[in-house]
């Protein structure tokens, strides 16, 4: 990569790691919120979600000082709406997650056929992405609904 893909690589990298670390803070605070008879199942994956989303975030800094770059200390966009049934927080990962989705895709699209590794980790962020997404989504889902739900 030339000195120009490598800068914006840098910066979709921290971008990511704003991201990821806002989804830290995202989900540790959902986890706070939850009440009921599922608390417990739904903390349990909450919590899943916050060690994650920082693992995430570490390895996204690990590539930016591989590049020579300096880690961001800022976290992504975090909006308190203030709404805790289960469904909102749902509605609310789909969202988190599908803007770190998109962040993955413009590292893949700048990196593509000019650096294999972050080509690889691109892909491979990817897929767990959408995985979620995939998750999430049939959460949103009443029980025997096939449709995928659309916000």
């Amino acid at each position: 990569m030339n000195d120009s893909d490598n800068q914006k690589a840098i910066e979709i990298l921290n971008r990511i790691m704003e991201l990821e670390l806002a989804g830290v803070v995202r989900y540790t605070h959902y986890a706070l919120m939850v009440f009921g008879y599922n608390r417990i199942p739904i903390v349990s994956w909450l919590d899943g979600n916050a060690n994650e989303s920082l693992a995430h975030a570490k390895k996204a800094g690990e590539f930016v000082t591989m590049l020579g770059g300096h880690p961001s200390l800022k976290i992504g966009t975090l909006l308190e709406t203030h709404k805790h049934d289960i469904g909102d927080i749902l509605r609310e990962s789909l969202e988190q997650e599908s803007t770190t989705l998109a962040a993955y895709y413009d590292l893949l699209k700048l990196v593509e056929g000019n650096n294999v590794t972050l080509e690889e980790y691109a892909r491979e962020m990817i897929l767990l992405e959408e995985m979620h997404l995939d998750e999430v989504n049939k959460m949103l889902r009443k029980p025997g609904e096939i449709e995928p739900f659309s916000a």
